[in-house]
């Protein structure tokens, strides 16, 4: 039997639409069903790279963690990584397929991408018992509406029950509904079958009279208000570095003062997120050499393009900054390759320029290759017997200029990134989710401070997210209608052990 599916969309981009498909994803696993997560159309700078080398939107990597299930490019098959101003690399089905303005995209590509979506979720369908879609945006944006692949031509595909969900953090949420399910059509209206409110702070008996009028109103069922969330789930999007600013540490309030360089296209930022949960550790991120102040470590993240980063790095005067100060530099992925020596790009593929000088701070170069490298990996921290993890996803292939101690070293004997002395390159993202290596990182900038160092003991990668999975599906089972979710969706109620 076709899987019975759920679809969360939103009443505006960042309701919490992510979090939302996580918890529920962690619900029906521990329910005992088998669960896949679906995205038609992502258009993300965090991506998630499968067993199988396909590049995906880390939300629905995350999602299909969270359901206990192994990531394929079925879960979201169109990506969209924005690459310039107006100009994203569209990956179909986790491979490159070609670069395309916004408006090409839209006029050329969606009649294409719609037909591959569509197979994707049936595919989904006869293989799980329940998918949970996430919607994109808004699904009643006028202008966008009859091109739109990843709202209600989705929900219609998969035959699913769509939950709306606004945020009432930021205001004006009873609008907010009203006005969407407005502008749907009425077979699109027809499929909203219930109504959540999210991201609640406060006494929610203080919002009984509104959600009363709210259902009488639209003749919709409210099944829920979810609190805001504190869990540590990646974000999908830069829209969340707006919130991790509210994180940014005062002067001397933490021990150590990590400068994390906000580059205007950066990529996977959640590769951040651990040092995050450092005791002792204030993380910033930063725009300005006025921002960057007096750090004790440097990170220059990923990039979704190197050479045109490496241009805005030095336009700000960041360059003078790095190789000047004493100062601890870690370089992940395009932040690796601009502390080399040289970047070449013959064939034109990051823009148009063929030869980019480095920062010249480790011995490497770096040439772009139209391939693009995704892969899962491991291997040996040099000089240790410590294993760690990672993924890689770049186009450009970067050698040793002369002989420095590597990073890693690979399973298959080769090696990866570079050290010489305070300062690191890797091309491995999530290396900071190798825990007990950042414990053992912290400590080495603790120790060239004269501080004393913490304890070695951490819980891993695997052990916090698990925690924080459940977490979430707690939260939504105490705050939802379940019986009523599992009505709408037509699914056999089964009861979970966190509830």
């Amino acid at each position: 039997m076709p899987a019975k599916a759920v679809m969360i969309q939103g009443t505006s981009s960042d309701v919490g639409k992510s979090m939302l498909a996580t918890a529920l994803c962690r619900h029906f696993s521990n329910a005992g069903y088998c669960v896949a997560p679906f995205k038609s159309q992502n258009m993300a700078l965090n991506s998630y790279v499968t067993v199988s080398g396909g590049e995906i939107g880390r939300a629905q990597g995350v999602q299909a963690e969270a359901a206990r299930v192994e990531a394929t490019t079925d879960m979201n098959p169109i990506l969209l990584k924005p690459k310039q101003d107006m100009m994203s690399e569209i990956i179909v089905h986790g491979k490159h397929h070609l670069n395309m303005t916004a408006k090409s995209y839209r006029n050329d590509f969606v009649d294409e991408a719609l037909p591959i979506a569509v197979e994707a979720v049936q595919r989904l369908k006869e293989s799980y018992d329940v998918i949970v879609l996430e919607g994109a945006g808004s699904p009643a944006e006028i202008n966008l509406k009859a091109r739109d692949i990843a709202n209600m031509k989705m929900a219609h595909a998969a035959d699913a029950a769509v939950i709306l969900v606004a945020d009432i953090d930021r205001g004006g949420v009873f609008a907010s509904i009203v006005g969407t399910l407005a502008l749907l059509d009425e077979d699109e209206r027809a499929r909203v079958k219930g109504i959540i409110i999210n991201k609640f702070r406060g006494m929610k008996e203080l919002l009984d009279d509104g959600l009363e009028w709210l259902e009488q109103y639209t003749g919709i069922p409210v099944l829920g208000v979810v609190p805001y969330m504190d869990v540590q789930i990646e974000a999908e999007d830069s829209l969340a570095l707006s919130a991790l600013r509210l994180k940014r540490p005062k002067d001397n309030e933490f021990d150590l003062d990590v400068a994390v360089i906000q580059l205007p296209r950066i990529s996977n930022f959640t590769d951040i997120d651990p040092l995050m949960d450092e005791p002792g550790v204030g993380v910033r991120f930063v725009k300005t050499v006025a921002e960057l102040k007096n750090p004790d470590v440097i990170i220059i993240p990923g990039t979704k393009n190197t050479i045109d980063d490496l241009a805005w790095l030095r336009a700000q005067g960041f360059e003078e900054e790095l190789t000047t100060r004493d100062v601890a530099i870690v370089g992940i992925c395009g932040g690796y390759q601009m502390l080399g020596q040289s970047l070449y790009d013959p064939d034109f593929v990051e823009g148009n320029v063929d030869y980019t000088e480095g920062l010249r701070l480790l011995p490497i170069e770096t040439t772009f290759v139209g391939e693009k490298k995704t892969v899962q990996n491991s291997g040996i921290r040099f000089g240790t017997n410590e294993r760690l993890t990672g993924y890689e996803i770049h186009l450009g292939r970067t050698k040793h200029t002369h002989l420095c101690e590597p990073f890693l070293l690979l399973e298959d004997g080769r090696t990866d990134g570079a050290v010489v002395g305070r300062i690191l390159g890797t091309y491995f993202h999530g290396i900071f989710h190798n825990r007990t290596f950042t414990r053992q990182m912290v400590n080495e900038w603790r120790i060239y401070k004269g501080l004393a160092p913490l304890d070695a003991a951490v819980k891993s990668e695997k052990e916090l997210r698990e925690h924080a999975y459940n977490v979430a599906a707690e939260q939504f089972e105490q705050a939802v209608d379940l019986e009523k979710l599992y009505e709408i969706m037509g699914l056999e109620r089964v009861a979970t052990i966190s509830e």
